[in-house]
């Protein structure tokens, strides 16, 4: 997770005594927004400090990139011996190795093992082998993730495993942001890791948070918008990064247990109490495809999605009713 600061706008507006404050930023590589409601901006901007604060922290302990973080130091051990890590990076990959089990190996962190056959930067001119796509998923497999609970301690039970925590990472921010901001006072905010979304509270004139899905048949435009109180949002889409061959449209979602990009669905939106677990579950929902995607989240309380597979068709969640949504 490489961290670049790109630009910032601050926006103010007042409402009751209040102001809504945003900042973006590029942090982690990707877009970063943070909107707070607060006094005055002094306040609004030492809450976002924090956030940022935050960002870093989390970074600099589980970024695979920087040799010196716990999870490099994983990966540099595997198939060597166990590394002690903090309790909090411990918790992490337990709880990434639960949304595992949840998904059938859909999500697993172990993936970045994988060997980059695939590329969506356009220098890809044919297919891959179905030899070399097998060979590319040999290495991965969170069945291989050893944890001891009592020292603290994760190994890599295979020589060339490697823990990737980028994606479940930005979603673990948001949830810390939130909760840290929570902790200091401020009563209403989004955290936007990416598009890893959790929202707490309400705006100062007493409405929701609402968010907007963009529509994956035209990026440029939002489909739908959905009130966002107290919960978070997640949504995975392969409309910007694909190849075709053949005809056939192969995406940047690639299953970690056959190596082979996922194909009938073009974006997954979760909503979920935590956004951990919505980021585990869109991706998990994306390789299950349409049918066994909403049956795995019917079976979850408290889970919901919206699915567009690659003709547009939307479908949903018991829990959402596409006729009351407000389409755009």
């Amino acid at each position: 997770m490489k961290k670049i600061l790109l630009f910032f706008i601050l926006v103010s507006i007042s409402s009751f005594g209040q102001i809504i404050h945003k900042r973006k930023l590029i942090l982690l590589t990707s877009p970063f927004e943070m909107t707070v409601v607060a006094k005055d901006t002094v306040e609004a901007n030492q809450y976002i400090d924090l956030a940022i604060a935050e960002v870093k922290r989390v970074e600099n302990l589980v970024s695979d990139w920087k040799p010196e973080t716990q999870i490099s130091q994983v990966n540099q051990n595997a198939g060597i011996q166990p590394v002690k890590v903090d309790d909090e990076v411990f918790q992490l990959v337990k709880r990434s190795i639960k949304i595992s089990k949840l998904t059938d190996g859909a999500f697993d962190i172990s993936y970045a093992s994988m060997d980059k056959i695939w590329k969506f930067d356009g220098s890809m001119k044919e297919m891959p082998t179905a030899e070399a796509i097998k060979k590319s998923v040999e290495k991965v497999g969170f069945q291989k993730i050893i944890l001891d609970e009592k020292e603290k301690t994760i190994f890599l039970r295979d020589k060339g495993m490697k823990l990737g925590l980028g994606g479940i990472a930005q979603s673990f921010i948001a949830d810390n942001i939130r909760d840290l901001l929570k902790s200091k006072g401020c009563t209403s905010g989004i955290a936007n890791v990416s598009g890893d979304i959790a929202a707490w509270g309400k705006q100062p004139d007493g409405k929701p948070w609402t968010i907007g899905i963009i529509n994956p048949m035209n990026k440029n435009k939002i489909f739908a918008t959905f009130p966002l109180v107290d919960s978070s949002v997640e949504t995975s889409g392969t409309y910007e990064k694909y190849v075709v061959f053949d005809g056939i449209q192969y995406s940047h979602i690639i299953n970690p247990k056959t190596g082979y990009p996922a194909q009938g669905i073009v974006s997954v939106t979760v909503f979920a109490k935590q956004t951990e677990i919505a980021d585990g579950l869109a991706k998990g929902v994306f390789l299950f495809g349409v049918e066994a995607g909403l049956n795995l989240v019917n079976q979850l309380k408290g889970i919901e999605c919206i699915i567009v597979d690659s003709k547009g068709k939307i479908y949903s969640s018991k829990g959402i009713d596409i006729k009351k949504m407000s389409l755009n």
